[in-house]
């Protein structure tokens, strides 16, 4: 049973968080003294109050698949805002996401994810999202984990959207491991193009066995891209 009322309130209050951690990231950027580590641990922070706010009753499961020292192309369902602080609550602040380039145009918010090293993305064309997505190896290079929400957009049902191709063709040209990441419940929480928010919401976070690019071998590259696909896919849905 899901807990009675929704808040505009609530909203408003994680919005707030938000803008609270950007507006330093873009002055520090402007001074030149903005780092990654600072990004992180301002992820991390920004994560935890949300996550507290939103009294999000949260469960993990699979922790043990994600072993230290290994960097993974992160992919998972997407259903809600609440997904970003949520996996930023479980897996630390050292991830950069791909993001539609729409809300790089936000004021402020905008500036400060493409000082953060978030990556910018144009879903309505194909190309130049492929070329914005070859920026992203230079954060895994340096040991960054990548989300990525393949859907590329926030599921109004919860049902799983069609895929996009590109963090595929990513993750194969690096040979990092692909970890799926199944969110349950967000969409509880805030619904696709809501604005009231729900406390004291179940959420359930389960991170699968990692995907080896080392299987694909042999492939030619249509069929290696497929072929993962539809692994993470199968592994995110399993849970759903």
């Amino acid at each position: 049973m899901l807990p009675a009322g929704k808040s505009l309130f609530l909203s408003l209050r994680n919005v707030y968080e938000t803008l609270a951690v950007s507006a330093p990231t873009v002055v520090d950027a402007y001074r030149g003294k903005l780092t990654a580590k600072t990004c992180d641990e301002r992820l991390e922070n920004w994560a935890s109050r949300v996550i507290r706010n939103a009294e999000i009753l949260l469960t993990v499961r699979g922790r043990e698949n994600m072993q230290p020292g290994v960097t993974y192309v992160l992919m998972s369902n997407h259903q809600s805002h609440y997904d970003v602080a949520v996996l930023y609550y479980v897996l630390g602040g050292n991830v950069r996401m791909v993001a539609k380039k729409e809300l790089f145009d936000l004021p402020l918010f905008g500036r400060a994810i493409k000082d953060a090293g978030f990556i910018s993305v144009d879903r309505g064309n194909t190309e130049k999202a492929i070329a914005s997505l070859a920026g992203a190896k230079a954060h895994l290079a340096r040991g960054t984990h990548l989300w990525i929400a393949p859907e590329g957009t926030r599921s109004p049902s919860g049902d799983l959207l069609p895929f996009k191709k590109g963090g595929f063709h990513i993750a194969l040209d690096m040979k990092m491991p692909v970890l799926p990441i199944t969110i349950r419940g967000t969409r509880e929480v805030l619904r696709a193009n809501a604005m009231r928010s729900r406390p004291g919401v179940e959420v359930e976070l389960t991170i699968h066995a990692p995907i080896d690019m080392n299987d694909f071998q042999g492939m030619d590259r249509r069929s290696a891209r497929d072929a993962l696909m539809e692994r993470v896919r199968t592994a995110i849905a399993s849970v759903l």
